[in-house]
């Protein structure tokens, strides 16, 4: 029986959300010194040693065979999705555009998981969660256009569908991550097995796998580390403890404001008004679609 302790629990959780802030910030930085698909290959491969270690220290490393046997066919295709596509799609969209446009973007994928839920598994989609897809939507060509909605001038237009497509990668993989109920933390470990080899395949073909300067390692260890691994346990043992999984999820509304934060710090872009709005429209987005009449 779990021991519930909510203080300890948002504890967890907004260290989780602060961590999760600081990786668009990261994934910029560590773009100056490799390419996207040298830093989904070493993230990657930094994320798949942590979890192995942590699996390890469970004691859980046996249940490794035997969930992969379970659906095998499925974690081919998760694993080839996350890390692998995702990650690559996502770090091309950040390669070509400013972090706050990709991050803010990408936020968007919990509406695009609602709309995906619609044919993959045949949920309802109340008239909220459509009112909300379209503020989210309309919040994402705000921050695309930095606010000059009639003349529709991207940064990069193909850095924007990249992100978008990012949004749409993820909600597949949640999706069919959520069908089974094997441990989490086994099943993102065998996803990491599986996709990491086809990161180095993609590296490789693209390029070099290692980088040759020292920045690109230690970007590429933070990526791994803190957007890939450790902050999936914090968030994990944050809803284990406690007694409301909701108010520790509305904790993520956190994270894309203090990223900006970051990104401004950081990075020293200057963020643009627009992305402030769009921002807005799309959490306003996503709180309608969680909303539910009583």
């Amino acid at each position: 029986m779990n021991v519930k302790d909510p203080a300890r629990a948002v504890l967890f959780a907004l260290t989780a959300v602060l961590l999760w802030s600081t990786v668009a910030t990261a994934f910029k930085w560590s773009l100056q010194t490799l390419s996207p698909a040298q830093l989904v290959f070493l993230a990657a491969l930094f994320s798949t040693l942590f979890l192995g270690i942590v699996v390890g220290w469970q004691k859980k490393l046996h249940l490794l065979v035997s969930t992969f046997l379970q659906r095998p066919l499925q974690f081919a295709l998760l694993g080839a999705i996350n890390p692998c596509l995702y990650y690559w799609v996502l770090f091309e969209a950040y390669d070509r555009l400013p972090a706050q446009q990709a991050q803010t973007l990408n936020y968007t994928w919990a509406i695009t998981l609602t709309l995906l839920s619609v044919p993959l598994l045949k949920h309802r989609v109340t008239r909220p969660q459509w009112l909300g897809a379209a503020l989210g939507y309309f919040g994402a060509v705000i921050i695309a256009t930095r606010g000059d909605l009639l003349a529709l001038q991207f940064d990069s237009t193909l850095g924007v569908l990249l992100a978008l497509t990012s949004t749409l990668l993820w909600s597949i993989y949640w999706i069919f991550n959520a069908r089974h109920q094997a441990d989490p933390v086994v099943s993102l470990l065998l996803c990491f097995i599986i996709g990491t080899p086809w990161c180095a395949v993609l590296a490789g073909y693209q390029g070099a796998l290692w980088p040759d300067d020292w920045r690109g390692w230690l970007g590429a260890a933070y990526v791994g580390l803190f957007e890939m691994g450790i902050t999936f346990i914090l968030w994990l043992t944050a809803l284990r403890l406690t007694d409301s999984a909701a108010r520790i999820g509305n904790l993520i509304f956190l994270s894309p404001f203090l990223s900006l934060l970051f990104i401004y710090g950081l990075l020293g872009e200057a963020i643009h008004p627009a992305t402030y709005i769009g921002l807005a429209f799309i959490v306003c987005g996503v709180l309608a679609q969680q909303w539910r009449r009583n």
